[in-house]
């Protein structure tokens, strides 16, 4: 195998060149496959990428962000981008790991998963998570003390959950501590920092998580599915009868109810009838993370209620052509 680096003298060269490498003339390969066509191919996909940072739930990871700075106190508007990156870097760090960890798992019983279909490596995964995860911590060790503490409890609640979640039963609290986490993370930006509502309102988000991940559980396991991890999404609805700050009432009273629509309609594709759908109740159940936000900041400005609104939509769409789990 040999190169040169010459100028095209001809135009037959120019044109051969400009159709294996457009926009360029430096290099032209004498014998053997095209280096350059060798690396696009060796590239995974924008698509593959964004399948394993699972980021139609990204949404639901901002909401928190917004709900957990709001009870934090909020106004600190400048801390909003770097929590809003750093979190966003290490969910999908984590999402990358998961698939890095699960890959002997996925071979097995999730093949439409990128590494076992070949569209990545495996070591290709490791490098990118460890990288995004990393990158996000950073982001938010920046932000304080405090913030920084709760963001390495937040990183080693994702690890633990990748590395360990296959091999027990109560997986699901620890995915629930990762948001809990992230609810807290939120609130230390904030002007008032980590509050007793923050706190309050984190394990009623870890409540409804827990309950959704039991769910998802029984979307790659056979057996018959009980209806008590469906309590645990009760939770937002209980701690909101418990709140009593100034004119929370009348628009938690209406946020509750479109939330509890929201989980009925989810739950009917599993337990309303005999063709079960697990993976719609669980991606349906994933997007009313933000109405669980919007229920704990229910006396919000508008103009935030509509960013919850609109984050809510996000959701729905990206499932359209992302998968959420």
């Amino acid at each position: 195998m040999s190169l040169i680096l010459a100028t095209p003298s001809t135009a037959s060269d120019r044109a051969k060149i400009r159709a294996e490498r457009p926009g360029t003339f430096a290099f032209q390969r004498l014998d053997g496959p095209n280096p350059y066509l060798v690396a696009c191919r060796q590239m995974p996909s924008l698509r593959t990428l964004l399948i394993l940072g699972r980021t139609s739930n990204l949404p639901t990871v901002w909401s928190n962000c917004l709900a957990g700075w709001w009870l934090g106190g909020g106004k600190n508007v400048r801390n909003l981008f770097p929590l809003l990156l750093g979190s966003t870097l290490i969910y999908m760090g984590g999402m990358y790991l998961n698939d890095a960890f699960d890959a002997e798992f996925d071979k097995q019983f999730r093949r439409e998963r990128p590494i076992p279909t070949g569209a990545i490596s495996v070591n290709a995964v490791w490098r990118i998570g460890l990288g995004l995860l990393g990158s996000g911590a950073v982001c938010l060790i920046l932000l304080g003390n405090v913030t920084g503490i709760l963001a390495v409890l937040l990183v080693l609640c994702i690890l633990a959950y990748d590395a360990i979640h296959k091999l027990i039963t109560v997986s699901p609290v620890l995915m629930a501590g990762c948001r809990f986490f992230l609810y807290l993370v939120a609130a230390s930006t904030g002007e008032k920092g980590v509050t007793g509502e923050a706190v309050w309102w984190g394990f009623a988000l870890a409540a409804y998580i827990i309950g959704l991940s039991f769910i998802a559980r029984k979307e790659t396991a056979r057996g018959a599915l009980g209806y008590w991890p469906c309590c645990f999404l009760a939770a937002p609805f209980l701690m909101a009868l418990m709140m009593d700050g100034p004119g929370y009432l009348k628009p938690a009273l209406l946020v509750s109810a479109v939330l509890g629509f929201w989980i009925a309609r989810c739950l009917r594709y599993t337990f309303g009838g005999s063709e079960r759908n697990v993976g719609l109740t669980v991606s349906g159940l994933l997007a009313g993370i933000v109405w669980v936000d919007l229920l704990a900041v229910a006396n919000c400005s508008q103009t935030l209620a509509a960013v919850f609104i609109a984050l809510f939509l996000s959701a729905l769409l990206f499932q359209r052509y992302i998968p959420a789990t």
